[in-house]
């Protein structure tokens, strides 16, 4: 359900092997022309469109963004929902795309396209959590990919980890943003 004043998005969390057959999800890198939160890591995903369900907009936006289609047969639910900075509250919507699934960055919306083994997220210093002087809440980041991802993607990508691997009730709408990402 959408929160107060905010604009419902959904992101794709895909889950997917890769060639050697190990567990990943899918992450993108934004394109550097867009107009909001360019050259950031991201979930495919976007706003909903009108009368469109969180899963419908995932669904929607993973073929948009990577050219993967599947079906509403493929959705096995949902992680919690994440309100921005930025003005949006993210559903996100956990996807099993086939073993056999090719990803293509659309270049108007994505730089870069990558499978991410789900090994990643066991990392000890996942997730690593710092204070900032312009928030009371925790600010959550993923060493990833030789950089660090942040929130909303890192709070999700925790939530996966914590749920869908370790099976423990984990919230984490309490983890803020970097300040950059604010606007």
């Amino acid at each position: 359900m959408p929160r107060r004043g905010l604009t419902p998005a959904a992101v794709a969390v895909t889950l997917l092997a890769d060639d050697a057959m190990r567990p990943c999800f899918v992450l993108t890198r934004r394109a550097a022309r867009l107009r909001t939160h360019s050259r950031q890591w991201a979930l495919p995903g976007g706003r909903l469109d009108e009368g469109e369900s969180a899963e419908q907009a995932a669904v929607r936006e993973l073929a948009e963004e990577v050219g993967l289609e599947v079906g509403s047969d493929r959705v096995l639910g949902l992680l919690d929902d994440y309100a921005t900075r930025s003005g949006y509250v993210i559903t996100p919507v956990v996807i099993w795309a086939p073993r056999d699934a090719a990803l293509k960055a659309n270049p108007c919306e994505v730089s870069e396209v990558h499978r991410v083994p789900i090994a990643e997220l066991e990392h000890p210093d996942v997730p690593q959590v710092r204070r900032i002087p312009e928030s009371v809440r925790p600010v959550i980041s993923i060493p990833l990919m030789g950089t660090s991802i942040h929130a909303p993607t890192a709070a999700i990508l925790y939530q996966l980890r914590e749920v869908a691997v370790w099976g423990r009730n984990t919230r984490v709408d309490h983890f803020e943003q970097p300040v950059f990402a604010w606007s």
